[in-house]
């Protein structure tokens, strides 16, 4: 595909400040749902969403788990010093092994107040982790990297008991509130089990319980899959051609079983635009085996889709059948890469048939994402959405999208 300008202003829309929910719903499955479907666009209540569904329709949901990843230390003068975590760097860079690291861990961050923390000084909290007292101190590793190094106390803990009995939950800034006891709660999905997101994939937060037993009682499949969304998520687009912007690298992880999943012949509906990036990104690895070998890296660049003639890209089932083929010869239950994919209109998705999604900042990579999904008709879905007073960001309103044939 030949690269052209994207106008950030051409994804642009006003979106007043009273429609931004703080606090979600009581009840997860009780939002609203914007079903868009071949160009017609009609509302209901999250919970129908499995009478939606046709047949030969598989789900994929993020299984990541929001980490407690916004730390505070508190210095003799009183000043409070705020470290919210990033990425892990040593000793090791992977999210799902740097959750069980014992003793010493060094993490990129950003950190509130940092001109009140001086070099050489080190900041120190008494945590209580299992009834027992831990003492969590905080080392200044590269100021202008923004390294910190933290060693506790009980070098028997991993880090993830350490992070969770320090940390807070990391709600997105938009929210603009502290986070509460119950955001521990509401902020996670029901799928959520491997420790690494700083940011929810909260397209999944409308799934209930009641909801996962109706899919499953009409025999839909449900797969998971795990892609640990970073901070980078929030950064905004601040080049007025869109191509330009650096986009973050994100983790991860998909199984044996998904790639079965996804060689079945059936069509395929992400939930959210995290599971959406970790499957068009697995598309790409196969594309990548099969031209470079086994050795080739599960690395995928920001416009990395863009370098290729379509009469040399293989079909999905032939990408992925590379990749289990592979995954056999080398006894890998599961495999882990790392993804910087760019998503923009002119992108030719190769996995996904359907998309769940909540309503998304305008101007960011997500509009942008939704945009290159169902074309200029984001624009129709998005006013539907404002005309009928549907609630935006993490804790709003859902829709699911069925792109046009």
């Amino acid at each position: 595909m030949k690269l052209t300008k994207i106008a950030l202003s051409d994804y642009h829309y006003d979106l007043p400040a009273d429609r931004i929910a703080k606090y979600p719903k009581e009840k997860r499955d009780e939002s609203k749902l914007l079903v868009y479907r071949e160009g017609e666009i009609s509302n209901t209540v999250f919970k129908e969403i499995p009478t939606l569904i046709p047949d030969n329709h598989q789900f994929f949901f993020n299984n990541t788990k929001v980490l407690p990843a916004r730390l505070y230390f508190k210095k003799e003068t009183g000043a409070i010093i705020e470290i919210f975590l990033f990425n892990p760097v040593a000793p090791t860079a992977v999210i799902s092994e740097a959750m069980l690291v014992k003793g010493e861990a060094t993490w990129s961050t950003t950190v509130g107040n940092f001109k009140k923390w001086k070099d050489g000084q080190v900041l120190e909290t008494m945590l209580n982790v299992n009834g027992q007292d831990v003492l969590l101190a905080a080392h200044i590793e590269d100021r202008e990297k923004k390294l910190i190094r933290f060693e506790w106390s009980d070098k028997a803990l991993p880090f993830v008991d350490i992070i969770s009995s320090a940390g807070e939950t990391p709600l997105p800034p938009y929210l603009k509130r502290k986070a509460t006891e119950k955001d521990k709660t509401t902020y996670q999905t029901v799928f959520s089990k491997n420790d690494g997101a700083v940011a929810a994939p909260t397209a999944g937060l409308h799934f209930s319980e009641e909801v996962v037993q109706n899919l499953k009682g009409k025999s839909i499949p449900i797969n998971e899959l795990t892609l640990h969304v970073s901070a980078g998520t929030f950064k905004p687009i601040e080049v007025e051609n869109a191509i330009d912007h650096d986009m973050h690298y994100e983790q991860v992880i998909v199984t044996k079983a998904n790639l079965e999943a996804l060689i079945s012949g059936k069509k395929n509906i992400a939930v959210g635009t995290t599971s959406l990036r970790t499957l068009e990104s697995l598309y790409w690895y196969g594309v990548k085996v099969m031209k470079e070998g086994e050795n080739a890296p599960f690395d995928i660049k920001k416009l990395e889709p863009y370098n290729y003639e379509e009469s040399e890209l293989p079909t999905r089932e032939e990408s992925f059948k590379s990749i289990l083929d592979l995954m056999i010869k080398l006894d890998k239950e599961e495999l882990a890469g790392v993804t910087s994919i760019f998503v923009f209109p002119g992108y030719k998705f190769r996995v996904i048939d359907a998309l769940v999604t909540n309503f998304h900042l305008p101007e960011t990579t997500l509009v942008l994402l939704i945009a290159a999904f169902i074309g200029e008709d984001w624009r129709k879905v998005y006013e539907h959405a404002m005309d009928n007073d549907f609630q935006f960001l993490s804790y709003g309103d859902s829709s699911i999208l069925f792109p046009k044939q």
